[in-house]
């Protein structure tokens, strides 16, 4: 009975072991295992997404008038991020200011909706021929302010439609290397593509426009036995006259960003004038921090379509008459923090559409010549204005110009007060009075006899 109710036990022992096994690996161990092992893995997934592309919180997503905007402008991005990371296919990519150093091939697999994209001021050196492709409705690419020393016009294959890439501000080795591409820049239909972009070496090419250089000079070869002969009759730098004195351009000087609207950013270019090329589609301008010290008639002529303009902080002195002309439709003026002691009369006619105006920061001088700024403003009430202080004379100083003015109106100043015999002139009521007859009489009497007109009548008085 013993060794029946043992064998019973033994066997039910062998039937539950498995079943315990089986509990310890599913529901214990093993799938707290299994679970840490999924978030370890989860996290390492964000970790790797984290480096190789922003999340959708990295970068701002906007719709404006039916096309999605991605910005992810300044966010210290490393290489392109993937297409999943946003819920809509964009159009416009941001991605300029950024530290990319290589295109990959594919690298914007996914992106087949872009119209724009902007890479500029990243660091950028290498593209690999298939780092655009799939990119065929993209217009427009932007590529300025990179390091890009060569580039094969098989990178642009895959963009049927470009008509508008920047390249300007990259160190181009023009070789043959760069022979296919220059050649294609220079296809008379391609006059948008490669603007302003010049080589940086050889030295003997040095500062030439690709628009310009002759394509058979890339492909070159030179005997070093010619060469060290050639340097001995030819000078290795010879020298170059000086150049003329041009006003920079806008194009090469600024930083241009084109979506969602075209904004110019020549903040700390030391700027000594407004450079010219300022294009025509432009809406905003900002010209702080330079050197500007005068504004000149048509030095905005172009820029008809202008919203904002920010010339602060540029020790500004002068402002001529039709410096702003044909800005009907500009909203904000920034003019403070410079060195104006008055607004000529007539600059601010054309700012029909104004409605913010800084002056703040100005030695704005108290006397008649700034009259024409306070009375502009009266007949403007819909502009804001600030920073319209008197800076001299010492008696106004701190006073508002308004303050000023209003004062200067309801007090005739002490230069202009008559004197007695003025007001007697005046006065109507002292007319034809003894006193005055009294007054002709003497001065008819200082009068030498011989300068006297014969009078012809003879006026009798009645009182």
């Amino acid at each position: 009975m013993q060794v029946t109710s043992s064998l019973l036990l033994a066997s039910l022992l062998l039937l539950l072991l498995p079943s315990i096994d089986t509990k310890r690996a599913g529901k214990g161990r093993g799938l707290r295992a299994a679970r840490h092992k999924l978030t370890r893995d989860s996290m390492r997934g964000v970790g790797r997404s984290g480096r190789s592309g922003p999340s959708r919180l990295d970068c701002s997503e906007v719709t404006e008038s039916g096309d999605v905007f991605i910005d992810c402008q300044d966010r210290r991005l490393t290489s392109i991020p993937t297409s999943q990371t946003w819920s809509k296919q964009p159009k416009h990519l941001l991605l300029a200011r950024n530290s990319i150093k290589v295109l990959r091939e594919d690298a914007f697999s996914g992106f087949e909706s872009l119209i724009s994209l902007d890479l500029q001021q990243n660091q950028i050196f290498l593209v690999e021929e298939g780092a655009f492709q799939g990119l065929t409705r993209l217009t427009t690419l932007l590529l300025q302010h990179n390091r890009l020393g060569s580039l094969s016009e098989e990178a642009l294959i895959p963009m049927p439609n470009l008509g508008y890439l920047r390249l300007y501000d990259n160190p181009w080795n023009c070789l043959c290397p760069m022979d296919s591409l220059i050649r294609t820049l220079q296809v008379p239909s391609n006059r948008n593509l490669g603007n302003h972009a010049r080589c940086a070496e050889p030295s003997r090419l040095k500062g030439m426009k690709l628009k310009q250089i002759d394509p058979k000079l890339l492909c070159k070869e030179t005997d070093p036995s010619g060469d060290q002969q050639g340097d001995q009759t030819d000078p290795i730098d010879p020298v170059q006259p000086i150049p003329i004195r041009t006003k920079p351009d806008a194009t090469t000087s600024c930083h241009t960003y084109r979506f969602p609207q075209i904004r110019m950013d020549c903040r700390n270019r030391g700027l000594t004038e407004v450079p010219t090329g300022i294009p025509e589609d432009v809406v905003h301008i900002d010209l702080s921090h330079n050197s500007i010290r005068h504004l000149k008639p048509r030095d905005f002529h172009r820029a008809r379509g202008l919203r904002t303009l920010n010339i602060s902080h540029n020790n500004m002195e002068h402002i001529d008459t039709a410096s702003l002309y044909g800005l009907l439709h500009l909203r904000e003026l920034d003019l403070s923090n410079n060195s104006l002691h008055f607004v000529k009369y007539g600059v601010l006619e054309d700012l029909y559409f104004l409605s913010q105006l800084k002056l703040g920061g100005n030695p704005w001088v108290c006397d008649y010549s700034i009259h024409y700024m306070v009375y502009w403003l009266r007949l403007h009430p819909v502009v804001r204005h600030s920073g319209l202080l008197c800076r001299s004379p010492p008696e106004h100083t701190g006073e508002s110009v308004a303050e000023y003015v209003h004062s200067y109106n309801r007090e005739c100043p002490k230069d202009r007060q008559h004197s007695r015999t003025d007001q007697d002139q005046t006065d109507p009521e002292l007319w034809n009075t003894p006193m005055e007859v009294q007054g002709e009489l003497e001065e008819e009497e200082l009068e030498p006899s011989h300068l006297r007109a014969p009078q012809k009548y003879q006026i009798i008085r009645l009182s």
